[in-house]
């Protein structure tokens, strides 16, 4: 049974759970504080493949099948994958799947689509439409800067503001059973404060965040001390910092003690060339397939609130001068998971 509470939140009553969960990333993630949370790190980004689309293609259908092996499971038992990345038309997600032979449903959020595809699948599983669904996304550097900034070869220049997409997957198995639970699912509103900067995505994402986690704690009538952590992906540097004054400032609620930005996990700011931190939607799927869900397993976290942003941009949009709508899309894991209650 699914229970709306308050506006936005749904209640997931049957208390779906995650089976299985696979982290795979490239060489400068690999070298990173997360290094050893992940099933595999890449040698170079390149991962034998002729092209960074091919590349990261095999990172998105590695992520999955190892989430899949993880759960005991096999391709035949996957009703459905929700999955989608930041290319035009997903296509690192539709070429990776496409041997898998499992139903798929193509989703985008941007950033976001970690947990938006986990919101897709959990509710699915809640409601007995499906008995176990994937939740899986992908992105990788080169791809991301060759489509919607300039590629590699033109030496561009980034600001302090940049983010450096993160060359990674992520993927979950969910189903009925014992595991880290996803008690809650929350699909976020758009919002746009008039940013235009490809190249400061945490400001753009930052007011969408905000409002997804005011909104949650609203409905959920918690506040923020009733979490052990309140995750955002991925906000960087700059996003963080203004996530926690817009927090403060136009909510009255101060969550800097719990929160942590998965842009901020991932690499080392202060020894790697990331400029503001990580992004792209390996950024957040990569750390909470990983060190995330470890922590929930071995209970050293009992209840996290995933919020996942979205910078819902194009390449076409950005040089015809628009705007960057952002939006944010929230799941609560606990380490509770189970039975329904």
């Amino acid at each position: 049974m699914t229970k709306r509470i308050g506006r936005y939140v749904l209640k997931l009553e049957n208390r779906p759970v995650i089976l299985g969960n696979a982290a795979v990333v490239g060489k400068t993630e690999g070298e990173g504080p997360l290094a050893d949370e992940f099933d595999y790190c890449y040698p170079d980004d390149g991962i034998g493949k002729p092209t960074w689309e091919k590349a990261e293609t095999e990172l998105h259908k590695q992520a999955i099948m190892r989430a899949i092996s993880k759960s005991g499971k096999t391709n035949d038992d996957i009703d459905i994958i929700y999955a989608g990345d930041l290319l035009d038309q997903c296509v690192a997600s539709t070429f990776g799947i496409r041997e898998l032979n499992i139903p798929f449903a193509g989703i985008f959020g941007a950033c976001s689509t970690m947990a938006y595809s986990l919101c897709h699948a959990s509710v699915s599983v809640n409601a007995d439409i499906m008995r176990f669904a994937v939740a899986s996304t992908s992105s990788h550097f080169c791809t991301a800067e060759k489509q919607f900034r300039f590629p590699l070869e033109y030496g561009g220049q980034r600001p302090p503001t940049a983010q450096r997409t993160v060359t990674g997957a992520g993927a979950c198995v969910i189903g009925k059973g014992k595991g880290v639970g996803i008690e809650y699912a929350m699909f976020g509103r758009i919002h746009d404060l008039g940013i235009t900067d490809a190249n400061n995505m945490g400001a753009a994402m930052a007011p969408a965040a905000a409002r997804t986690i005011t909104d949650f704690l609203h409905d959920t009538d918690t506040q923020p001390a009733d979490y052990d952590l309140i995750l955002t992906g991925d906000l960087g540097k700059v996003g963080s910092d203004l996530l926690l004054e817009l927090m403060c400032d136009r909510e009255n609620i101060d969550i800097s003690a719990v929160h942590n930005d998965c842009g901020l996990m991932i690499f080392d700011t202060d020894k790697q060339d990331v400029h503001s931190g990580g992004s792209g939607c390996g950024c957040s799927a990569a750390v909470v397939c990983s060190k995330i869900i470890r922590l929930l397993k071995e209970k050293q976290l009992n209840r996290v609130l995933f919020v996942g942003t979205g910078a819902l941009m194009s390449p076409v949009t950005s040089l015809q001068g628009e705007s960057i709508p952002s939006i944010a899309h929230a799941v609560l894991l606990t380490s509770q998971g189970g039975e329904a209650i």
